[in-house]
């Protein structure tokens, strides 16, 4: 039986904003908008997925649609195809770095973990290439990423290697426990300064999730460290037992979704947070070579050109950005001058654009044709567990002003395929 995607509608809103503030800050004025938003109770994956291609994120169950015509620090949605995807110098150079930390260790304490074992500091043995030496540096067509991404895991190492450190990358269902809180609490407070933060903040920001799991159909058995549902998971980094980091990720059908990331500051130097991105590529390019064929990309949330810290998922190549007007994909490459140019770019109609910080205001009345609004569904009644649907505009919700202008926003930033799709309470 298919899922069926319902939840609430809410209107436009304004908060302050946390990427042009002072470090560890928020803007001192609301000058970050939204043009609508929906609590979620329940989505298909397949729903959640066409939300994010038109510009929406999920927070917990709130989801929302940045207005990024009147925002300060207008955030475009970015996929990558996971497909074409080819690492960069730097990117095999993070990869590699931390596998020789995991077999090797540091210059540090290499020498007396391996001096205990009788053996030499030197590189784990691995069959020679003919020419000798790390082809991947010079040769880059012999680099695989998902190879490269699993050569230091403790699942995936030959049974022969002697690996410094015991690494493992598990998924698993999105929960909470007191493990993860922790590892929050020590993120936010060192890397974003922000010391205030609840088991329920953490539960409602990254544990709830209104995505329903759904059956991956691959053709045959898949290997044991993909996962066999679509949905909302934690994807936990151990080393040596201790959890260093978690990886927020929704898998959907067509791809891996970042997001969240949080992990321990002492590992920094090791730009985790990079090397979760390759991770989640290599998983969605994994799973398409299983058989889940319409697996092609990663949504890495927003791309932020004016945010320095948001600026470096530009080093993903190919990416697209959307098109904040008709959610068409347009190459990275050929919105950057826009993007210089303008606080708000519209890539597809660059006469839309817009200069200056300054906030334009409200755009024209959102405009719905009867036509849509006859075929928007709203929860009527629920009696012993069956509901009763009727249109939109037929329900008491619709009669109420505030109410009509709130479920106006909503189906005019879903657009009219999505706003079928989901029954509204």
């Amino acid at each position: 039986m298919p899922v069926v995607s319902v939840g609430m509608p809410m209107g436009p809103g304004c908060s302050t904003c946390g990427y042009c503030g002072p470090l560890g800050e928020r803007s001192s004025t609301e000058t970050s908008f939204k043009k609508a938003g929906f609590i979620a109770s329940q989505l298909s994956c397949e729903v959640y997925q066409k939300m994010i291609y038109r510009g929406w994120r999920r927070s917990g169950t709130y989801c929302y649609a940045p207005d990024l015509r009147r925002s300060c620090c207008p955030q475009y949605t970015i996929r990558l195809d996971a497909i074409a995807f080819k690492p960069s110098r730097s990117q095999r150079k993070l990869i590699n770095r931390w596998n020789h930390f995991v077999m090797q260790g540091h210059k540090s304490d290499t020498s007396d973990s391996l001096i205990l074992q009788g053996i030499s500091s030197s590189p784990v043995p691995t069959k020679p290439s003919k020419s000798g030496g790390n082809a991947s540096k010079r040769d880059p067509s012999k680099f695989s990423l998902s190879n490269s991404i699993h050569a230091a895991e403790s699942d995936f190492i030959s049974p022969n290697a002697i690996a410094c450190h015991d690494f493992k990358v598990t998924l698993e269902p999105s929960t909470y426990s007191e493990e993860k809180y922790a590892l929050y609490l020590l993120y936010q407070r060192q890397i974003h300064h922000d010391p205030h933060n609840t088991p329920e903040d953490f539960k409602r920001f990254l544990v709830k999730s209104p995505l329903i799991n759904e059956p991956i159909p691959y053709p045959a058995s898949a290997p044991d460290h993909l996962p066999s549902q679509y949905g909302s998971f934690h994807q936990m980094y151990r080393l040596d037992g201790e959890l260093i980091a978690v990886g927020v990720i929704d898998i959907l059908p067509g791809c891996v979704s970042s997001v969240y990331f949080m992990y321990d500051p002492k590992h920094d130097k090791y730009s985790l947070g990079k090397l979760s991105a390759l991770r989640e590529v290599s998983l969605a390019r994994e799973m398409h070579d299983a058989g889940a064929v319409t697996m092609s990309s990663l949504a890495m949330g927003f791309y932020i050109h004016s945010c320095p810290k948001m600026k470096y998922k530009g080093g993903f190549s190919p990416s697209y950005l959307a098109d904040p007007e008709e959610f068409t994909w347009v190459p990275l490459a050929d919105c950057i001058p826009q993007l210089e140019k303008f606080r708000y770019a519209a890539f597809v109609h660059p006469e839309h654009s817009l200069e200056g910080p300054q906030d334009p205001g409200e755009g024209p009345p959102v405009r719905v044709s009867e036509e849509l609004l006859n075929e928007v569904m709203v929860i009527y009644s629920m009696q012993q567990g069956a509901i009763s649907i009727i249109p939109i505009c037929l329900s008491h919700q619709w009669k109420d002003e505030y109410n009509r202008e709130e479920i106006l926003s909503c189906v005019d930033a879903l657009g009219d395929e999505i706003s079928r799709k989901i029954i509204f309470r």
